[in-house]
């Protein structure tokens, strides 16, 4: 169901397209979010007959051009699915054409963090009130487990007391992406903090395997609202410069951990290429066209990308062509 009740003219369509797509497998969760925004814009025009019109989809794509392109496309996108979904019922109905897709230069540029400035970030979070509280290691934690796995928020936040096996090294993602399940395997040290936290978190109710992992004041799972709230006013002790709407975000923690991944393998002599299919599947992708997204050229990797390829010049072309 919806995060609101849907009370526009169209609400049972709405209701009707959202309970469709989860019957074919999909949770439909977001998307159905997105569709309670359009009802809430329905609701204002105050319409009188349930019915698109062109002059009703271009209103709502006016409306959302405060917003950045990316979530302007994916708000009409399901606009769009409604209104094909409408027009099998009513060849009238108006179908809105796609909205092109987001340039790359319009697109978020991911923020990487430095080493000082992730110890900055978690050092802050461990000063979080109440004094005594679970507050500040529950935080703490959670960054700490985002950059070190590249988990994304999502499904840190779904996490269960279960869900983490310290005789294995791993955790469990009983539902990622695309309603994916996956095991991630976590480093000795990410796993001690684990184990510190756990012991922690025990001393609070719930205490069940099935209760939640990370939980806020209230012993309820945490939420995605006021974790980024919490984000940002952690960005500004740890003087790390950010904007509301441009970031950096929590989100970027994924990017991090990805570019990181990578320059330790450069560092380390590792074959990269063949690693990147490991990465892959560590971050739930489902090839390393998905990955790639999260591969940006840092200072620090263009200097290592640049030191092979000198090292394998030297060694392997100048000896034998005899170039100087």
């Amino acid at each position: 169901m919806s995060a609101w009740t849907l009370c526009s003219c169209l609400a049972t369509q709405i209701q009707n397209l959202i309970i469709l797509r989860r019957l074919s497998g999909t949770t439909y969760r977001s998307q159905a979010q997105l569709l309670g925004y359009f009802d809430r814009f329905l609701v204002g025009q105050k319409l009188a007959e349930p019915c698109l019109t062109r002059e009703l989809t271009d209103a709502y794509q006016q409306s959302l051009l405060h917003l950045r392109p990316r979530v302007q496309y994916n708000r009409f996108c399901v606009v769009r699915q409604l209104a094909e979904y409408l027009a099998r019922a009513d060849p009238c109905s108006y179908v809105p054409e796609a909205l092109k897709l987001i340039r790359p230069e319009m697109a978020h540029a991911p923020y990487i963090y430095s080493s000082a400035e992730l110890q900055a970030l978690l050092a802050a979070a461990e000063k979080l009130p109440p004094v005594g509280s679970l507050r500040s290691d529950t935080y703490r934690t959670l960054f700490g487990l985002l950059y070190s796995t590249g988990i994304r928020i999502g499904e840190a936040l779904a996490l269960n007391l279960q869900n983490f096996h310290d005789a294995d090294q791993r955790i469990y993602i009983a539902e990622g992406k695309f309603r994916k399940a996956r095991w991630v395997p976590v480093s000795a040290s990410t796993c001690r903090v684990l184990q510190q936290y756990i012991a922690r978190r025990l001393r609070f109710s719930p205490r069940s395997s099935d209760a939640p992992l990370f939980i806020n004041q209230r012993a309820c799972r945490l939420h995605h609202v006021m974790v980024h709230q919490v984000f940002r006013r952690l960005l500004s002790q740890a003087g790390i410069a950010h904007h509301q709407r441009t970031g950096p975000r929590i989100h970027d923690l994924r990017h991090t951990f990805a570019v990181h991944r990578l320059l330790a393998w450069y560092r380390d002599g590792q074959d990269v290429n063949a690693r990147l299919p490991w990465l892959a599947t560590y971050m739930g992708h489902v090839n390393i066209l998905s990955t790639q997204v999260y591969l940006h050229a840092t200072p620090a990797l263009i200097e290592q990308v640049d030191h092979r390829f000198h090292h394998h010049y030297l060694t392997h072309i100048q000896p034998n062509g005899e170039r100087q």
